[in-house]
């Protein structure tokens, strides 16, 4: 019985917080706003980067896989590396 409250309110919370678990993205790059350290990709899909991310390495056009979480409409990527 313990087990089944326990595993409860472990679904509940994730549920409530959105569960923010790492997700996979894959395309191209249409641009990138170092400034505001964003990248844009042919999809219109713009994930907010990580500032261990180096954007000087990625060129428009380039396709990549993204490494990222999303909270609300906001998607934050922890990782950007060349796709095959």
């Amino acid at each position: 019985m313990k087990r089944l409250v326990v595993s409860a309110t472990v679904l509940s919370a994730l549920l409530v917080s959105g569960g923010a678990f790492a997700a996979t993205a894959t395309g191209t790059v249409k641009a990138m706003d170092v400034s505001k350290h964003t990248v844009t990709l042919k999809n219109g899909e713009t994930f907010t980067v990580a500032p261990s991310v180096k954007l000087s390495t990625l060129k428009a056009g380039e396709k990549v896989s993204i490494t990222y979480t999303k909270s609300g409409t906001a998607m934050s990527a922890s990782k950007i590396m060349a796709a095959k």
